[in-house]
């Protein structure tokens, strides 16, 4: 069981009959009364986000999830192919399932899958991944009235903003929290 006082963000419970993760929580105290909890939730099967609030000390139960470790086998369409570590089963899930996940997957990369009750939920990426320029254009020295930043599109048809001297067939770290450039290679 999870009550108010132990709330953290990304925890997922069970309420309603439903999985739902707490994207946000504040503790409200009123000036007579009990406290109360304002909580952010985001259903992780239907991605629906809501706002609820709680007296003080309510408890739900913490949902169980299972992470395994997987590896990115290959894209087909809109399929992406995985392969569990330990028991080489394949799996394959839908770039809808994997929502932002997909900008960031290259092939034999190693992730986490979670599940629960047995149904995939999705994939936790590692905090960074590299990622090669396939097109950018050209930086001149000097041009810093845009921020010295340009668009770059990367190997899995991500477009981030990067330096200046970052150039085609350059190897760049991306932060896969932010999608934000971070270093070159």
């Amino acid at each position: 069981m999870i009550s108010t006082s132990d709330l953290r963000k990304g925890v997922a419970i069970e309420l309603d009959g439903e999985l739902w993760q707490i994207l946000d929580y504040h503790h409200i105290k009123m000036g007579r009364g009990s406290a109360q909890v304002r909580i952010k939730l985001r259903n992780i099967k239907r991605g629906q986000t809501v706002e609820r609030s709680f007296q003080a000390g309510e408890k739900w139960p913490r949902a169980q999830m299972d992470h395994r470790q997987i590896q990115f086998l290959y894209k087909d369409g809109s399929d992406y192919y995985f392969m569990e570590t330990e028991s080489y089963e394949q799996f394959s899930l839908t770039a809808e399932q994997l929502d932002d996940a997909v900008n960031y997957l290259k092939e034999s990369m190693l992730l986490d899958r979670t599940s629960y009750e047995g149904e995939t939920i999705g994939v936790e990426l590692p905090v960074t991944v590299d990622l090669k320029v396939i097109e950018t254009e050209p930086g001149f020295a000097g041009d810093t009235q845009s921020g010295a930043r340009k668009p770059a599109t990367m190997e899995t048809g991500l477009t981030i903003q990067v330096p200046i001297f970052v150039n085609e067939g350059d190897l760049i770290r991306v932060d896969t929290r932010t999608g934000e450039y971070q270093t070159r290679l």
